[in-house]
Parts: C-alpha cells; structure tokens; sequence
C-alpha cells in the first residue's frame, strides 16, 4: 500500500539513466577517471541558455570538476524556503560534468517532487537547503556528495555532477491534524491522542460493521483531496477483533505519502479519503471486502479481519 514520494530516484541514487541508444563519447575506463584529468574550476563558468519554462543547455569546459559541492542562484524566488520535511515541487536537467552529457530530465513530462529530509543524496541535500519556491539554480555535486560509479548511467567514480533545478513549489506539510473538532460516534472506535498527535484506538467490544464507515474526527480547512492526488498522511491501523496495532506511521517516525483514488491504495482508502480535506482526521472502519479480503501479502491480516484506520491528512498535490 505504500509508495515513495520521490518521483524520480535518481535524485536518490541516479538508479534510472540514460537509454541505450543515447549518444556517449567513449572513455578508456568505466568505472573510474584519474582527478588529474579533470579542470577544477568554478560553478561560475557554467553557462545557461534557454527560453522561460524550457529546457535549457548548460554549457562549459570539458571535463568540468569541482571538489566540494557548490550551489549558484540564477533567480532568487520569493516563496517559501525549502527546509525540513518539505515537499519540493521542480523542474530539472541533470548533467555529467565530465562529458557534456545530459543524463535525465524532467522537461517534457510532470515535474518531479520530493521530500527534503537527509536520506537524499549528499549533494542534493546541500544544495537544495534553504532555496526559495520560485528560484533557479545550479548545483555542481562533487563526487564525495554524490552517488558513485553507475555503469547504468555512465557516471564514472570522479565524476562531478551538475543539476539545473527550477523549484516551482514548496510546501511544509501539517505535523499533525488541526482544525474543528468533530463529537464522536456511538459505536465507531475512539481515539485517545498522545501529546505528538499519535493515537490509541479503542475498538468497541461488538461485531464489526458490514459497510465501510469513513468518519472524520477533526475537520480542517485545507485543500480537498481529489482523485489522483499524492497524499501525504500519517496513520495508525489495528484488527478489529483483537484491537493489535498492524502498522503505523507514527512509530517508524515519519509520514507515509500514497496516491489515492486510482486503486494504489486498499478500496476504502480510495473510498473514504478522496474529498477531505488536508488536516483532517478520519477514521476508517473497512470492512474485509474493502481492506485485503485474501488476507494482507505478510499474513498480519486475515481475508476475514475488519480493519480500522485513524488517518491524519498533512498534505495533498496534483
């Protein structure tokens, strides 16, 4: 059920590359280059030429190297800046510094978005921190920042990388749910919340409802989730008859993110998030028939069990 944010994981690990009828130049060694050939030089000497909102060409002296991660602004944005936890939405044009070659882009499709947390590569950590929404910049990853040989991209050991990003968006998701308090249910789970925001849920000693129940405990006043969205949500999730705690994302310690209403998800997700709105607090009773009804792939949940669902709503995008 769950899904990374990150569109693109080459921006984690430079996994998807080129294909293999894009154009290389030959090198004598795939898997490393001595630092001697390289010309150490400055992120200044890059040039960028293209119209607004295409994808430009960046330009410079082959083979391009620097030795520590270096960030230039070409236009400084008056949005937000991108901190912890923030959702970036952003063009990009990736670049081997050492021949010129572009080694993936996102023009021509969706822009990419990610959440800048410290697991992303070295180099884009660096240099994304603190960029405001609506900037254009340059990044040269130095090769100790970022992500190795990678015969599938043909990026060598002491490659320096070059990223051009476009950042069109940043949000800081809700910590929590927050808005106006909903009075509770008879016969719908209740909820203790802990000082953090995370629930107990306390599964009443009846038989489970037949019918999906999708009702919310606090009502915010964000925007509406619609089908096709991201979100971005925090959860608990227990077994009716026995009231055990199944998976959470409040214990592994960050907020999970899923597309909703294209069938990603358990049918009464789909069902019971599309047209909330972001921090909200939802319970889900779902019954066998819209949670796993052959049971869950790690045999946690028989085909058999209700399950209930307390869902915070931080986020949405599109």
């Amino acid at each position: 059920m769950r899904r990374s944010l990150a569109v693109f994981i080459v921006l984690v690990a430079l996994a998807a590359g080129c294909g293999d009828d894009e154009p290389s130049r030959e090198t004598s060694d795939t898997t490393s280059l001595n630092a001697a050939d390289l010309v150490t030089t400055d992120i200044a000497d890059v040039d960028v030429e293209g119209e607004p909102g295409a994808q430009p060409t960046l330009t410079f002296e082959e083979a391009f190297g620097v030795e520590a991660t270096a960030t230039r602004v070409l236009h400084e944005g008056d949005g937000a800046a991108i901190a912890a936890n923030s959702v970036v939405t952003f063009h990009f044009v990736l670049v081997n510094g050492r021949d010129g070659e572009v080694i993936q882009t996102s023009y021509g499709s969706d822009p990419a978005e990610l959440v800048f947390e410290d697991s992303l590569m070295a180099g884009i950590y660096k240099g994304l921190d603190g960029v405001t929404a609506g900037s254009q910049i340059l990044v040269a990853v130095a090769p100790g920042d970022g992500p190795g040989a990678d015969p599938s991209t043909k990026v060598l050991e002491n490659d320096t990388l070059i990223f051009f990003f476009d950042v069109l968006d940043v949000r800081v998701p809700l910590a929590r749910a927050e808005g106006a308090a909903v009075a509770p249910v008879a016969g719908v789970p209740t909820v203790e919340l802990g000082d953090d925001g995370a629930p107990t849920i306390a599964v009443p000693a009846v038989a489970p409802p037949t019918e999906l129940i999708a009702q919310p405990l606090i009502v915010g006043d964000g925007p509406v989730v619609e089908t096709g969205d991201s979100i971005t949500v925090h959860y608990t999730g227990v077994i009716w008859d026995s009231g055990v705690v199944f998976d959470s994302s409040w214990e592994s310690g960050s907020p999970a993110t899923f597309d909703i209403g294209t069938g990603a998800v358990i049918p009464g997700w789909d069902e019971g998030l599309v047209g909330r709105t972001v921090g909200s607090q939802i319970v889900l009773v779902v019954p066998p028939a819209k949670g796993y009804p052959e049971g869950s792939p790690d045999g946690t949940i028989k085909g058999t069990d209700t399950i209930v669902f307390v869902i915070d709503i931080l986020d949405t995008s599109r």
